[in-house]
């Protein structure tokens, strides 16, 4: 998958070993994403407009890039360059999310010092439909995915109204792309029971094609270059999840981020929609121990 190393020069630094945060949405990636931007010395972007910008359409367009290896790898780049530009006003357009982790208020300013600026990555949300092209734009990329439990993951989509939006008639493009990994389409199967398919089985759709695409990654990438993460370790034991964390990317990453919280259980979830989530993606979840 790597390709051949390109050089990347951002704010006079070369770019090496960037580090991007994937994984389903609501999967946890938020958590360690905020982690690794408090770390010293690392630049860390979420949801950089550049970079959402190239993420969805991707996503959303996969017909755009592939086949094309070379060129999206070439525009992720050039993603990447600019959204990791830090300049007196570079924050101006950072998202929400980004600010917030960064722990900057309305006040205009960059959210790292470029004086003792080492490192970059990334944490936008979806993410992790851009893995693969990852890869072949940053040949040492060091990608950690994130793993949780899917009817946990469908039940804080379900209360998500930025996730639940893409499913309106106005976003969905299922009839002009077709395999669709943004709505978790692989088959024509999957195409055709698609339209009847509940909220909680289309959520359980994204989640599913997820971890098949992590189990791609690992087949693929060397362990030097994947890391795999779940969700419910770092909550239940954060100091050693953290030092994983910290051993792979090669940074110092604090445990004191990760928030003092117990896993869900996916309680909010009625019957009928655990059944469903189950016959989507019930052989996932077993071969993940989430049973």
């Amino acid at each position: 998958m790597p390709s051949s190393r390109h050089i990347l020069i951002v704010n006079s630094r070369n770019v090496h070993q960037p580090v991007f945060v994937v994984g389903a949405p609501h999967s946890g990636t938020d958590l360690i994403g905020r982690a690794l931007k408090a770390a010293p010395g690392f630049h860390v972007t979420i949801g950089q407009p550049s970079v959402l910008r190239v993420v969805y359409a991707f996503a959303r367009r996969p017909s755009m890039h592939q086949g094309r290896s070379e060129a999206a790898a070439a525009v992720l780049r050039d993603a990447f360059a600019q959204a990791w530009q830090v300049t007196p006003s570079s924050c101006m357009e950072c998202g929400r999310d980004c600010r917030a982790a960064a722990g900057l208020s309305a006040a205009v300013g960059p959210c790292v010092d470029v004086r003792g600026l080492e490192r970059f990555g990334d944490a936008s949300p979806d993410l992790i439909y851009c893995a693969e092209a990852l890869t072949a734009a940053f040949g040492d990329a060091r990608i950690v995915q994130v793993i949780r439990d899917g009817q946990d993951a469908v039940a804080s989509m379900l209360d998500d109204p930025a996730v639940m939006a893409w499913f309106r008639p106005s976003f969905v493009n299922t009839d002009t792309e077709f395999p669709n990994p943004f709505f978790g389409i692989e088959t024509s199967e999957d195409l055709d029971v698609w339209p009847s398919l509940s909220a909680a089985a289309k959520c359980a759709l994204r989640w599913r094609w997820s971890v098949r695409l992590a189990a791609r990654l690992h087949r693929e990438l060397p362990a030097a270059q994947l890391k795999t993460i779940r969700y419910e370790h770092l909550l239940k034991q954060p100091r050693a999840a953290i030092s994983e964390l910290s051993e792979f990317t090669g940074v110092k990453v604090s445990h004191t981020m990760i928030p003092a919280r117990k896993p869900s259980s996916g309680a909010a979830l009625g019957t009928d929609q655990i059944a469903e989530i189950s016959k989507v993606a019930g052989e996932e979840l077993r071969r993940l121990g989430y049973a």
